[in-house]
């Protein structure tokens, strides 16, 4: 691997925007009976014979322990009182969408990471404000006034100290980093804190002597590299504060596929749909990593004579389920026309994307 020198781009002005226990809050505000009682936003196990996780939990509800991702079984043996909420996702959507539209009255270089979160560059700004400071606190104003939910805000040079700024002082939080603070800051910081790190990084680096930020700087470059490859390259510079990745303005993606051609042609039904079901497969995996959901599932055929055909079916909500999508495509390839031609490729993909703001039920039978 290369190694290029260190080079940090302190001219930018990075502001990340974190909603304060977003799905939860909305439900406050919305039912104000709810004020200082524990919330849960998740499946309630009483009712679901203990399956479902926990989608997120407002500020009461995590002083018992409890957190995302978190099935509803502990979080119920944790915290019997809470008040456990499906969720009307729809409705954060919208709520996620009317905060967007705030950020871009301040730039169009805004990044969103989630429905509630999202970095923004303000370095060159619609307001023409050179505090970015400012900006923020406006922002979490505009939010306040508006939808009444609280944010908080992190504000630095970069993407990576900007997140860690933001989950420093929640909720409803303002934390700057400037450059010269930075390496103070992060020598401080419990190397589980360094976003980015997963637990299993958080293992290797604690085998190494690594807990703090000022244990990371004492590890030679290569030798990070030797154990964690490209990210070990890209800890080296975070632990010195050096992210230079720009915010990049998500591009709506429109669809997710998945395609294959083959060499020899498939003529048996079992054969097609086994081939169907592969890359079924491949489109949910790939949802899964760009945490996304969608609609209309579409199945390509090709024939041996090279006559393609496409037909579609649009599910009643959406979906990244393996088994929806997969019983739709079969579901889709058993209404077409019975054909001795022998099938040349097989294409699924799925359109009307949006992101997945639903959690995932890691308890499903």
């Amino acid at each position: 691997m290369l190694i290029f020198p260190l080079i940090n781009d302190t001219s930018r002005k990075i502001i990340h925007i974190d909603m304060d226990a977003f799905f939860a809050s909305v439900e406050e505000r919305d039912n104000p009976d709810l004020k200082g009682k524990p919330v849960i936003i998740g499946s309630d196990p009483r009712k679901t014979g203990g399956r479902g996780v926990v989608s997120t939990c407002n500020y009461e509800a995590r002083k018992f322990g409890v957190h995302s991702a978190m099935s509803s079984k502990e979080a119920y043996e944790r915290c019997p009182q809470a008040i456990f909420i499906s969720g009307n996702y729809q409705k954060y959507r919208e709520i996620g969408m009317q905060i967007r539209e705030i950020f871009r009255r301040y730039t169009d270089l805004v990044e969103p990471m989630s429905i509630d979160e999202a970095y923004l560059d303000v370095t060159e700004n619609k307001r023409g404000i050179k505090s970015a400071i400012k900006i923020a606190k406006m922002i979490q104003y505009d939010i306040w006034q508006e939808v009444h939910l609280t944010c908080s805000a992190g504000v630095s040079y970069n993407k990576f100290l900007a997140k860690l700024a933001s989950d420093f002082d929640k909720p409803k939080g303002l934390t700057l980093i400037l450059p010269e603070d930075a390496q103070d800051f992060l020598k401080k910081l419990p190397i589980e804190k360094f976003h980015g790190v997963g637990k299993k990084s958080v293992e290797k680096l604690h085998q190494l002597g690594v807990f703090t930020g000022a244990d990371l700087l004492e590890i030679p470059e290569m030798t990070l590299i030797d154990h964690f490859g490209r990210f070990g390259y890209d800890l080296y510079r975070k632990a010195r504060g050096i992210s230079n990745s720009p915010v990049k303005p998500n591009r709506i993606r429109k669809s997710i596929g998945s395609e294959r051609t083959y060499s020899k042609l498939l003529y048996d039904d079992a054969d097609i749909k086994s081939e169907i079901s592969k890359n079924t497969r491949r489109v949910v995996d790939s949802l899964t990593r760009n945490n996304k959901v969608g609609r209309t599932v579409v199945l390509k055929v090709r024939y041996a004579d090279f006559s393609t055909l496409t037909k579609r079916k649009t599910l009643d909500d959406v979906t990244n389920d393996f088994d929806v999508i997969d019983q739709a495509a079969h579901a889709i390839f058993d209404s077409l026309e019975e054909s001795k031609a022998g099938v040349r490729l097989l294409g699924v993909t799925i359109t009307g994307l949006e992101d997945n703001i639903r959690p995932l039920n890691l308890f499903k039978n």
